[in-house]
């Protein structure tokens, strides 16, 4: 990338944080019932009825829950269900939510229009279930909620996703080894933190996707989402190479917050295997 094209790239970035500051989220192939089935599902006074009915507002998502609980991930006694329902109460609030997100970003990657970016698109949407799943395992691990670390790991790249969404025709080269990828990252936690925002998302859930790569933060005797987020974004990075598995936990307090060990970390990686493949079949 030439200066002329990082100084308009930066102007680009700097127009979408300015955008999403003032409460303009432009995601263009988002299906925008799954942000009010999210919201609706995160209220604590939503009732079955009131989520079933919400949900079935999308009914390829209906039929994609369905299918999802009757999965070899979430039906391990294999008995089937048939009815929404059925399937909510299987799944529980939390994972219809990651289920819904997961089919919105799947809207996205398979739109036609975004098609010079498909291979980054696919890759996004790879590394968030491998994250989602290490965020599920860790947090357990941790003693923080299981269900909203899922959700967490799966949404931590949605800043990469509106910056290649929206940088279409206007940033150089998208690809998945393209020239603007160092500004892509630079900027993806910021603006997905913006983006959960302005969505609505827990406040707590926001400041983990605004913070996964703050190496630096404090030990704290409690681990915290963001803790969960940051180790398993490292275990994730480990994981993409073959064994044995390096794992880069020097100077991460995160690790120590989620009271993980080298020994542990190498289970979890164990473990996620298996699982980051059973969630990638549920969820096609």
């Amino acid at each position: 990338m030439n200066p002329e094209e990082r100084a308009g790239a930066l102007a680009f970035l700097q127009r979408l944080a300015a955008e999403l500051s003032e409460g303009t989220v432009d995601l263009p192939c988002f299906p925008d019932v799954v942000v009010r089935i999210s919201k609706s599902l995160d209220d604590p006074h939503t009732t079955a009825e009131q989520a079933v009915a919400v949900v079935g507002l999308e009914p390829r998502l209906a039929a994609r829950l369905l299918q999802t609980a009757n999965s070899a991930a979430f039906n391990t006694a294999g008995k089937p269900v048939t009815d929404l329902r059925s399937a909510v109460t299987r799944l529980g609030y939390q994972m219809v939510r990651s289920i819904a997100m997961s089919y919105a970003l799947q809207q996205v990657q398979g739109d036609a229009s975004l098609r010079s970016i498909a291979k980054s698109l696919s890759e996004l949407w790879s590394d968030s279930i491998a994250a989602a799943c290490l965020c599920q395992l860790v947090a357990k691990r941790a003693k923080v909620n299981p269900e909203a670390a899922f959700l967490t790991g799966l949404l931590h790249g949605i800043g990469s996703l509106y910056i290649l969404v929206r940088g279409i025709g206007t940033l150089p080269d998208l690809g998945p080894d393209g020239s603007c990828l160092d500004l892509v990252r630079g900027w993806q936690a910021s603006i997905g933190k913006a983006v959960l925002q302005n969505w609505g998302f827990a406040e707590e859930m926001c400041e983990a996707v605004g913070d996964q790569r703050d190496y630096e933060r404090r030990w704290k005797h409690q681990a915290t989402l963001t803790d969960v987020l940051i180790a398993s974004l490292v275990l994730a990075d480990s994981l993409r190479a073959p064994p044995p598995r390096a794992i880069a936990t020097e100077g991460i307090n995160a690790f120590l917050s989620a009271g993980l060990t080298h020994e542990t970390c190498l289970s979890l990686l164990e473990d996620a295997e298996s699982r980051i493949t059973a969630i990638r079949d549920a969820f096609r």
